[in-house]
């Protein structure tokens, strides 16, 4: 049987260790907070409203809510969604959530510049 002094010693160990993850953890989440800020601040995508603000035309695009396969023409600089997408069979049948593919033939617009 372990002796007393030992189990004590034991216990202290472990709670210090618990203490320390503790205070990892929490260092962390801030680290992780404080960087997101940060990006946000340096021109990343703003969430409003559970949607992204000024998002990038990427080559996969996800159509939001508002949007046309005209205003996401204009704005990618992509007239040519509708041949480039074969699953869409009514061009004026878009709804928030339709996955297409964008390749733009002219050079974007600046997010910053739309207004």
């Amino acid at each position: 049987m372990a002796s007393s002094d030992t189990i004590k010693a034991t216990i202290a160990v472990a709670d210090s260790a618990s203490w320390y993850c503790a205070v990892c953890l929490v260092v962390l989440i801030l680290l992780s907070s404080v960087r997101d800020t940060a990006d946000r601040e340096d021109g990343g995508a703003a969430v409003r409203g559970g949607q992204l603000l000024h998002r990038p035309c990427d080559e996969i695009y996800v159509v939001g809510e508002g949007e046309t396969l005209h205003t996401i023409s204009d704005k990618c600089g992509d007239p040519f969604i509708v041949e480039q997408n074969p699953h869409i069979h009514d061009p004026d049948d878009v709804f928030p959530g339709l996955v297409i593919k964008i390749t733009p033939s002219k050079p974007q617009r600046s997010p910053r510049s739309l207004y």
